[in-house]
């Protein structure tokens, strides 16, 4: 995908997104409600007309070659649209019908424990046990990609988990490549080799998590003031490196294991000058911390992440 715009009206939502996903490989699109993720992975399903851009699944055009596509596609969409008066069971096969060489639904419906409701109406399953279902139907077919969008949402702890180890496994067993859109730090951490960070429709950033985390959150103390210092005073009071942005936010580089005693240096250095500290934070932020940071330097503030956390229990 290079280039790929979309617009609603005058709203432009997508704005020059560039992405690859290799064989085998799994990448994460992160980033906050409205920033783009799933107008993205539905231009790359075919379920949206560009307004600009190139998107080529394994060479071929989403829509005008959609036939040979989606026989080599699997998509979970956040709202699956199953036919809620059959079960799951029967669902499964249907579709499992629609594939030279499909997974024995049986065994789609063990592996992501539907067991207990595999004979229910799909209108009385929990959020969990459809997300769960929807996950299913996108394995059935044996895809070479992978679409999943926000694909843990409503599953509990255990379940999440084996879900994950799946997921790893296909991409190991056959090489299936994996795009997921996530607001689920852990979900990018546990199953992406790269992490795109998406905001406001572009790109920000792109790499691994420890690319990322080392770039824009790496390990040290990180203190905000509304006073103007000179960073590399402070380095040479502290004896570490120290960066700042010009906008009141500077980090000192610390090994994890001495970042209680560098808080301490700092803090004392900040007293001995009279300078004010609004803010102090300490060791390895982690993704989320270099999510938030990325999006503060593009747009000066962060774009906030909803709760990750599962709000609709599982049966």
């Amino acid at each position: 995908m290079t280039d790929l715009v979309k617009r609603y009206g005058r709203r432009t939502v997508v704005d020059g997104v560039s992405l690859t996903v290799d064989a085998g490989q799994a990448v994460a699109l992160l980033g906050p409600n409205g920033a783009g993720k799933t107008t993205t992975v539905e231009c790359i399903e075919g379920f949206r007309q560009p307004d600009g851009g190139q998107i080529r699944i394994f060479g071929l055009h989403p829509t005008k070659d959609r036939a040979a596509v989606t026989s080599r596609v699997g998509v979970m969409l956040q709202e699956g649209g199953v036919w809620q008066a059959a079960s799951p069971r029967e669902v499964l096969r249907l579709y499992a019908r629609l594939y030279p060489s499909a997974v024995n639904p049986d065994d789609l419906i063990e592996r992501l424990d539907l067991g207990r409701v595999a004979t229910a109406k799909v209108r009385t399953l929990s959020g969990g046990e459809k997300q769960r279902l929807n996950l299913a139907l996108a394995l059935v077919g044996r895809p070479e990609l992978l679409i999943l969008d926000e694909p843990s949402t409503g599953m509990d702890p255990e379940v999440r988990a084996a879900t994950w180890a799946m997921l790893g496994e296909l991409r190991r067993d056959t090489g299936t490549a994996l795009l997921l859109t996530t607001h689920n730090m852990t979900e990018a951490e546990t199953l992406a080799d790269r992490v795109a960070v998406m905001a406001r429709g572009r790109v920000l950033a792109e790499g691994t998590t420890a690319e990322l985390v080392n770039t824009y959150a790496p390990a040290g103390v990180t203190v905000s003031t509304p006073d103007e210092i000179d960073p590399d005073v402070l380095a040479a009071s502290v004896g570490a490196p120290v960066r700042t942005d010009g906008a009141g936010v500077v980090h000192v580089d610390v090994d994890p294991s001495e970042t209680a005693a560098m808080m301490s240096r700092v803090t004392e250095w900040f007293a001995r000058q009279g300078l004010t500290l609004s803010g102090v934070t300490t060791g390895g932020q982690g993704l989320e911390s270099a999510y938030l940071e990325i999006t503060r330097q593009a747009f000066g503030e962060p774009a906030a992440l909803p709760d990750a956390t599962p709000l609709e229990p599982t049966r």
